[in-house]
């Protein structure tokens, strides 16, 4: 697995950042109590959302109660003894943290941290020896220029690795930019012959107002997609299973909804 864009790999729930944007109450917190406290005629959680907030409360078992896992954990948890992990972030602070955290996992050299700008190492670590990888590209987009660099990181990894799987997560929020990458990503896949699914998920509500003694309103995503190349071909029936679920637990209002499209 080749994670793009680690930062800092582990993240604190009761955190500055995280009270600021107050997300995460609306979001995976929102969804946590539906695994354990719900009455016992609740129909059981579709599978992957299962299996996803089990990782989860597994990382607030190991790192405490507020601990949220970001992707490196995530795979992390998911990797079997074979498999092997490079995560990148070239941000100074967060390079730092990510290598401390992952190196609290004790996985030695299962599991390697690089300060490294993301959008180069494919040209170091793809195709990976195993002829077996996933490459994971979830940039924050506050980079004008992640928009162009995105499609090039995947035509290059097409290029090179045909039959790898690549994931692309990008928001979608209402510039240009967003608007084009999913069309882009898929024109690329098209044009290699390629398998593509992609899945939306959209909770709606009002953006929030700016409190007294705020120097402005807290940024909150309404709404992202993911974009995945030689997708699994389970993926498709899972998403289709849980993201009702995950609809009806976060959305807002009547702008809530989510779409699983794929092609090959």
């Amino acid at each position: 697995v080749l994670d793009t864009h680690a930062g800092a790999g582990l993240y604190r729930l009761d955190g500055q950042a995280a009270r600021t944007s107050g997300e995460a109450g609306d979001g995976v917190l929102a969804l946590l109590p539906a695994q354990s406290g719900e009455a016992d005629e609740s129909p059981p959680l579709p599978a992957a959302l299962a299996d996803y907030l089990g990782v989860v409360q597994d990382c607030a078992s190991r790192h405490g109660p507020r601990a949220y896992p970001g992707s490196p954990f995530i795979t992390a948890a998911l990797l079997r003894p074979d498999d092997r992990l490079k995560a990148c972030e070239v941000h100074p602070t967060d390079a730092k943290l990510l290598a401390q955290n992952l190196e609290s996992l004790g996985r030695g050299r299962q599991i390697t941290a690089l300060r490294e700008n993301g959008f180069g190492v494919v040209r170091k670590f793809w195709p990976p020896p195993s002829r077996r990888g996933l490459l994971l590209c979830d940039p924050s987009y506050e980079i004008k220029s992640d928009y162009e660099r995105v499609p090039q990181l995947l035509e290059e990894a097409l290029k090179r690795f045909a039959t790898g799987v690549a994931a692309i997560w990008h928001p979608i929020i209402p510039r240009p930019e967003a608007h084009q990458l999913p069309k882009r990503l898929k024109a690329l896949a098209q044009q290699a012959g390629k398998p593509w699914l992609y899945a939306t998920l959209a909770v709606g509500g009002e953006a929030p107002k700016r409190l007294p003694g705020q120097a402005k309103a807290p940024t909150r995503l309404r709404a992202s997609g993911v974009f995945i190349v030689n997708p699994p071909h389970t993926l498709a029936g899972q998403l289709r299973a849980a993201l009702p679920v995950v609809t009806q637990r976060l959305g807002k209002d009547r702008h809530a909804g989510f779409q699983v499209l794929t092609q090959g």
